[in-house]
């Protein structure tokens, strides 16, 4: 029977999705990450609380809205910068959020006529959930598709997690798992036996350097593929490729190396070139942290280190 009362947060639901997995698929995002990805394209992924988000593009200017600033308890928007709207004919007054003050309580997320501010992390039940995934059984069952849960780390709530996979593979349902693998193996080894497939991040070999640039050593990450492979987990790998991060033929032979050493568990090898795309997500959530831009990998590249991973005898796609 599912589990009631039982939350898990989100921060995306996305279907029809065709590159998460096998088939269309339903993928689920959701909310919480221990990494630190300069180079995260979902930023808005990474805090586990619930939190505010600002586009500045949707705003109509405190001249016709300007809700947000009466129903602030801690008084944390203000009148901002002035703008011309879009059609250049007028000047309007934006809002700037102090986010030293705000606690992300939602009020004026609420208030907001134009959804300018709005929250990013909503709580669902099982019966929430299973409720979205049955109406896209059709589509999995003539596809071959089926419920991928993805993050943030999705290991991050691992009650929430297992239940969903329990609950679809109770229904013929297949799953698959998105994950950086970074977590305890008593949070992996329950969701083994409920999981057709895990899409694992490998994003370089140095624990060192994983340490200095993403936040984590890769030491456990590396570690616990290996144990999922003696436990019959399947993969399919996906390498974010990032401009003077993991790029370099060294980078990409250390982790073609270590790929081999998972054998027939891995289904093909994913590269994901790098793009700018989150960049304006962090402007949504006006955080300090250090973002990494820069000029996405060529075709030629791409090409060449598909051709090098594949020269290995893997099998390679590039998405």
């Amino acid at each position: 029977m599912e589990n009631r009362e039982l939350t898990g947060k989100f921060y995306d639901i996305q279907g029809f999705s065709v590159h998460d997995g096998p088939g269309i698929r339903l993928t689920l995002f959701m909310k919480g990450c221990p990494l630190r990805c300069p180079w995260c394209h979902s930023p808005e992924s990474q805090a586990f609380p619930s939190e505010l988000n600002w586009m500045e593009i949707k705003c109509v200017g405190i001249e016709k809205c300007g809700n947000c600033l009466n129903v602030c308890p801690q008084d944390a928007i203000t009148p901002g910068k002035m703008k011309k709207t879009p059609a250049g004919d007028e000047e309007i007054t934006l809002v700037t959020v102090d986010r030293s003050r705000c606690d992300n309580c939602g009020k004026c997320a609420e208030a907001c006529t134009s959804k300018a501010l709005y929250m990013c992390g909503t709580d669902y039940t099982i019966d929430d959930i299973m409720e979205r995934v049955r109406r896209d059984i059709p589509f999995f069952k003539k596809s071959g598709g089926g419920v991928t849960v993805s993050g943030g780390e999705c290991l991050c709530q691992p009650e929430f997690l297992l239940e969903i996979l329990k609950t679809c593979k109770a229904e013929g349902i297949h799953t698959a798992v998105d994950t950086t693998g970074f977590a305890k193996w008593d949070v992996i080894e329950p969701i083994l036996p409920y999981t057709d497939l895990f899409l694992l991040d490998l994003k370089g070999v140095d624990p060192q350097l994983h340490k200095r640039i993403i936040g984590v050593s890769n030491e456990l990450i590396l570690e616990n593929a290996k144990k999922m492979v003696a436990a019959g987990a399947k993969f399919q790998i996906r390498i974010p490729v990032i401009p003077l991060y993991n790029d370099s033929v060294k980078a990409f032979n250390e982790m073609g190396e270590f790929i081999k050493e998972l054998g027939d568990a891995v289904e093909v090898v994913q590269l994901l070139p790098y793009h700018s795309l989150g960049t304006v997500k962090w402007e949504r959530l006006q955080k300090n942290a250090p973002i990494l831009e820069a000029t996405p990998p060529s075709d030629e590249l791409m090409q060449a280190r598909k051709k090098q991973l594949e020269d290995m005898g893997l099998s390679v796609i590039i998405h």
